[in-house]
């Protein structure tokens, strides 16, 4: 190895402190996912994206699948920021507040594509890591927590709200999945619509179905 390759690496592993290294990486794989998919996902890609050496990735994450279960596990943390930052603009009340948690939830599946099919239908992450079960689990009471203001009930405890709890879910993520693969365009002609009558429309649907 000549002098400047040594320099050039020892440059590379002092450039981040131990937790930027991290988050570096999960950036670097985040963007890697998106630009190129997961077929083609290698941790060597993702350390020259990063640029950092080839082994700094499975220092931290120790493989593909471990950094895959990582970045799941952040993407299930900041769909919950998503859906936070949306209530945060809306009305107090419980139907309104549980509209945007549908919206933030749209919003994050529409700027994270890549990421969002990673969470939800990738089987690469390994879901018995700890990680990702706590940062899954975590979204759920999010939804969970919503219906109980909206029916006045525990949803474990109640029947209909267990019901409503799926019914709340699965038209946000029907939504959601539906508009990033494109196939929502031709009914709802998303594409010509503002970001308000984007918002409407779809709080629209969404306040049906909580009030069905």
């Amino acid at each position: 190895m000549t002098a400047s390759k040594t320099a050039s690496r020892r440059a590379s592993k002092d450039r981040y402190h131990h937790g930027d290294l991290k988050m570096a990486l999960l950036r670097a794989a985040e963007a890697e996912l998106a630009e190129n998919g997961i077929e083609s996902f290698s941790l060597r890609a993702v350390a020259k994206r990063a640029g950092v050496s080839h082994g700094a990735p499975a220092h931290h994450f120790k493989d593909a699948k471990g950094l895959l279960t990582a970045l799941a596990a952040s993407g299930f943390r900041r769909l919950v920021e998503a859906q936070e930052s949306r209530q945060a603009e809306a009305g107090s009340d419980a139907h309104a507040q549980q509209i945007a948690a549908g919206l933030g939830y749209i919003d994050f599946a529409l700027e994270n594509p890549a990421l969002f099919r990673l969470m939800f239908t990738s089987e690469k992450p390994d879901r018995n890591v700890a990680e990702l079960g706590e940062a899954s689990i975590a979204a759920y009471e999010k939804l969970m927590s919503g219906v109980r203001s909206v029916v006045g009930e525990n949803p474990p405890d109640d029947p209909g709200a267990m019901k409503l709890i799926m019914a709340s879910w699965a038209t946000a993520h029907g939504l959601a999945d539906l508009i990033v693969s494109g196939r929502a365009e031709r009914p709802l002609n998303f594409s010509n619509l503002s970001k308000k009558e984007r918002d409407a429309l779809l709080s629209e649907m969404m306040g049906r179905q909580l009030l069905s």
